[in-house]
């Protein structure tokens, strides 16, 4: 575990600095990438979740916003439950959203539940393998194993490329992406 918390903590610094250097990132990936993830078979109307961006995580706004213009419904993930998969609510500009217990804006409970079949998903790091590190608490890999027992979900990493490190240590419960989105392209880890 000392291993995973050393990670973090240099994958943080080093986000941080990547953040700083690439301003226009998510003006970027939305132009170039919202038709390679039209590429992987889904509906026009299949269910995007993405997430608010919290600190220096690459903000998946502007693709969100291009998936929703070629006809994605959005949503957002909320903490209902510590140590729980989490909910995904729609989301549409401009909805009301509250901070949660780790200061992450999220939509209100009230908020439309939806199920995704395409999940755009923060992190650390990652590695070539597609395993991605977060932040400990679990909520991805509760919520994916979870809906991928149900049906077909596509998990696709947001980061920038100088998050990649060599191998994030990993467990038997660690769900992978199946792709990642980052300023040098899209890259399929797993046949999708």
């Amino acid at each position: 575990m000392k291993d995973k918390e050393r990670l973090r903590k240099e994958a943080r610094a080093r986000r941080q600095e990547m953040a700083r250097v690439l301003p226009d990132y998510a003006r970027f990936i939305a132009s170039r990438y919202a038709d390679r993830i039209d590429d992987l078979g889904f509906a026009p109307n299949t269910v995007v979740a993405g997430y608010w961006p919290f600190r220096e995580e690459a903000d998946p706004r502007p693709l969100m916003h291009a998936l929703a213009a070629k006809g994605h419904p959005l949503g957002l993930p909320r903490i209902a439950r510590s140590a729980a998969p989490l909910e995904f609510h729609r989301w549409i500009e401009g909805d009301p959203m509250r901070p949660n217990a780790f200061e992450i804006a999220e939509p209100l409970a009230g908020a439309e539940i939806v199920t995704p079949s395409i999940l755009l998903v923060p992190m650390l790091a990652f590695d070539a393998a597609g395993y991605r590190l977060g932040y400990g608490g679990g909520y991805y890999d509760r919520t994916l194993t979870l809906l991928r027992a149900e049906r077909k979900v596509i998990a696709i990493g947001i980061a920038y490329a100088g998050q990649e490190v060599s191998e994030v240590p990993r467990h038997d419960h660690d769900e992978p992406l199946d792709a990642i989105v980052t300023e040098k392209g899209f890259r399929r880890f797993h046949q999708t």
